[in-house]
């Protein structure tokens, strides 16, 4: 089980990278050409290795970080239209797959 919620947590995460690039890079730009908003990838970035490593302390505060995404998806997801709305519904899944992984993964670690 313990396996299962790493992975899922590092897929997840993975996924949610490659797609806040995909999204403000060239899917659905807030401007055409791309978008500044691009580097809102950049805080993922920060707990990759930890969570790679499967490191306690590093799920304990990306389940925290990873709540602003869940936000921005559900908050685009109703106010947007098309592609976008689609994207951002697609980013507040995965981060609530990456949120309930990394919560239930600490929760799995602590009993051992």
């Amino acid at each position: 089980m313990k396996n299962l919620l790493h992975y899922s947590t590092i897929v997840s995460l993975i996924a949610l990278i490659v797609l806040c690039l995909a999204w403000e890079g060239w899917l659905a730009p807030v401007r055409p050409g791309g978008s500044l908003l691009v580097v809102k990838a950049v805080p993922l970035l920060l707990p990759l290795f930890g969570i790679l490593r499967g490191k306690i302390y590093t799920y304990q505060w990306s389940s925290m970080l990873i709540l602003l995404y869940l936000s921005e998806g559900a908050v685009r997801a109703w106010s947007d239209h098309g592609l976008g709305a689609v994207l951002a519904a697609v980013e507040a899944v995965l981060s609530v797959v990456f949120y309930l992984s990394a919560v239930f993964y600490v929760r799995v670690s602590a009993r051992r």
